[in-house]
């Protein structure tokens, strides 16, 4: 009997199969990035560069919670989902406390890093005189105190996504992004604390997204699998191990992203915090059109992953044209309103005139990515669609890390402040040749011989 899933992958005509499964993965992706965006947004009504600048310094080391996350929360989802495959249900309980203690312990021994070594680690990302005390006072919240609900907020709702609960997971992250937005403005202007408002709004949402998810688990402790009691905790059995393997690609992709932002706030603070700001608020707006493009990359991943699966080629085929053309025509409309509103946009974020003109031309030219990161973002969903790990790694590590950070210092000193944004699409467009290069045959190979029964290495 064919379920609606079934007719979905197998009969729905093409366009339709792809706009149904991509459009609810941008809403929620565009949700995400709405809700990263809260913070800077807010802060930059203060008009001050230094706090914007001190939010864009913090940021690689607050996002580095996100890589614990996916470490234990997408490594324990995959053991989770198929220890539930083959029936076996302790094994599932014994992934899932590993996961949730190992995560919480993780994450509380990082926060006491960051607050015993700030003196070190905040000079090492960019903070100088002006902007270290904002920066201090905000890891304060996010991380010494916030770290480990920010990671378990994360982890949970991968875990619950793995018991088939996607609703609940899904109602979790929005609970805690909204908070957040709602709470913004009363803690940095109605209590005025201005960036210490910001931490204290970040670290209460995660609480409390966090205490929901605890409270989901334990209210259907009959019927989850998922488990919060320490004496199911193991690691023998290949649990660590299944977990880590599994998890440790996104966390690699995520510490890149980190390395690279590092990179080029080192670089713009020397020149000033207004470069600093400015490019921080690029790099939120431009959020905007990345997630476009990931949504509608990984939206499609089923629909590729199936019919390859099943041998059918020609409907795989035609899913990814479909794909490309949606996801090239969206993103170059995109980069075309960014290029041409990039002065508006910047100043709906901050009045300062010198971060403003800083923001302005960092936004029209990192826009430009648009397209490329279109192409590399599809590719890299299409390998990860027929079971080839290695590439989309590698892939993901030449947008981010192995071609941007070197030409950041080529352009550093070729041509300074103005220069370095474009080492961003040198290295999207190297990496949609390189993802080109590495597609092509797989494309022909489908085209001429219609193989696609079973993954490649």
């Amino acid at each position: 009997m064919k379920t609606d899933k079934t007719e979905l992958f197998e009969k729905t005509p093409v366009t339709g199969a792809v706009l149904a499964l991509v459009i609810p993965t941008v809403i929620s992706q565009i949700i995400t990035v709405i809700y990263n965006m809260a913070d800077t947004f807010f802060i930059g009504q203060l008009n001050d560069p230094n706090q914007v600048a001190a939010a864009s310094l913090s940021l690689p080391l607050f996002l580095l919670t996100t890589g614990l996350a996916n470490l234990f929360g997408i490594g324990g989802a995959s053991l989770i989902s198929r220890s539930l495959g083959l029936g076996d249900v302790e094994k599932a309980r014994r992934a899932s406390a590993f996961c949730i203690w190992t995560a919480a312990a993780s994450a509380l021994l990082y926060g006491a890093a960051i607050y015993a070594f700030r003196g070190a680690i905040l000079p090492a990302v960019g903070a100088d005189a002006d902007t270290f005390g904002f920066c201090e006072s905000y890891l304060f919240w996010t991380l010494t105190v916030g770290a480990v609900p920010t990671v378990l907020n994360a982890a949970l709702a991968h875990l619950v996504r793995a018991e088939g609960y996607s609703g609940q997971a899904s109602f979790g992250v929005a609970l805690g992004g909204g908070l957040n937005i709602l709470l913004d403005p009363v803690f940095i202007f109605g209590f005025r604390l201005q960036i210490t408002g910001a931490a204290v709004a970040t670290m209460l949402s995660n609480l409390i997204a966090t205490l929901y998810f605890i409270v989901l688990i334990l209210a259907r402790r009959d019927r989850f699998h998922l488990t919060l009691d320490p004496r199911y905790y193991a690691v023998s059995g290949g649990i660590a191990r299944e977990v880590l393997l599994v998890g440790l690609p996104s966390s690699i992709m995520n510490l890149m992203g980190i390395f690279s932002n590092i990179t080029l706030n080192k670089l713009l603070v020397h020149y000033s915090n207004a470069a600093v700001a400015g490019i921080g608020i690029a790099k939120k707006i431009d959020m905007l059109a990345f997630a476009i493009a990931n949504g509608l990359s990984q939206g499609v991943i089923p629909l590729i992953g199936y019919n390859y699966a099943a041998g059918n080629t020609r409907r795989m085929r035609d899913a990814i044209k479909v794909t490309l053309l949606i996801s090239l025509g969206v993103t170059t409309v995109g980069a075309i309103l960014l290029f041409t509103c990039a002065g508006p946009l910047v100043r709906a974020f901050i009045q300062d005139a010198e971060t403003v003109r800083y923001g302005s031309m960092f936004q029209r030219i990192i826009c430009i990515t648009g397209p490329f990161t279109a192409i590399t973002t599809v590719i890299i969903s299409i390998f990860q669609s027929v079971g080839q790990k290695g590439k989309p790694l590698i892939l993901s590590m030449l947008r981010k890390g192995g071609l941007d950070v070197p030409f950041m210092f080529l352009l550093d000193a070729l041509g300074g402040a103005d220069a370095i944004a474009w080492a961003t699409p040198i290295a999207d467009c190297g990496a949609m040749l390189v993802g080109l290069a590495l597609f092509v045959p797989l494309w022909k190979r489908m085209e001429k011989t219609g193989e696609a029964s079973s993954p490649r290495p």
